[in-house]
């Protein structure tokens, strides 16, 4: 996992397969509400994480969090495996939402044929040169990928998530899951190999 600033790692289209089924039965609003906070709340830092990422702004991400936090909430009783891939689901399409509304360009689509062409392996250089980089210039170059590259990176480095909730949460098969870790990979390596070569010639004028 590779490293990012204390600050980010902090801040951190529909619901999820889990929440679109009908609700059960309201438990008792005190019960419920602190099942919600045991279970849900310690992964508040994970959504805001995600959020901050796929949004590139703090008061943005804030808001959409708040919007996924009711959300959950509400579809609470519907939860179903485990509550960290849920509830980053539920981030993931609020985020979606808000984006498409906000900074359609952000979501436009790329080709993922490319992405298939390249190598799979979750273990190589470029990943290698992505947990060597210095924290301000990786955040940077993460900064500039296209959303469905930099939310798998942050997903998968980041939180830790499996190839199989990853999947879930983005809604596509674990294969593409696997093609766009090793592209955004490949272009965060040689995006962080131009910001260093940037930097030096900035020194040594």
């Amino acid at each position: 996992m590779f490293a990012t600033d204390p600050m980010l790692q902090h801040e951190t289209r529909r619901g999820p397969p889990q929440a679109r089924e009908a609700t059960a039965p309201d438990r008792p609003a005190g019960e419920r509400k602190g099942r919600f906070e045991q279970v849900v709340l310690p992964h508040l830092d994970a959504a805001y994480n995600l959020a901050r990422w796929l949004t590139r702004n703090d008061h943005d991400a804030q808001d959409i969090v708040q919007d996924a936090m009711l959300r959950a909430f509400r579809f609470f009783e519907g939860l179903r495996g485990e509550p960290k891939p849920w509830l980053l689901a539920i981030v993931r399409n609020c985020c979606f939402t808000w984006l498409h509304a906000n900074r359609p360009a952000d979501t436009v689509a790329f080709n993922e044929g490319l992405a298939e062409l390249l190598p799979s392996e979750d273990e190589g250089p470029e990943a290698l040169a992505v947990r060597n980089s210095d924290r301000k210039m990786l955040n940077a170059a993460i900064a500039t990928l296209a959303v469905p590259f930099r939310e798998v990176l942050i997903l998968r480095e980041l939180e830790d998530l499996s190839y199989k909730d990853i999947a879930r949460i983005a809604e596509v098969p674990i294969g593409t899951v696997m093609s766009r870790l090793a592209r955004a990979r490949r272009m965060l390596a040689d995006s962080l190999r131009a910001i260093h070569n940037f930097s030096r010639t900035q020194v040594h004028k």
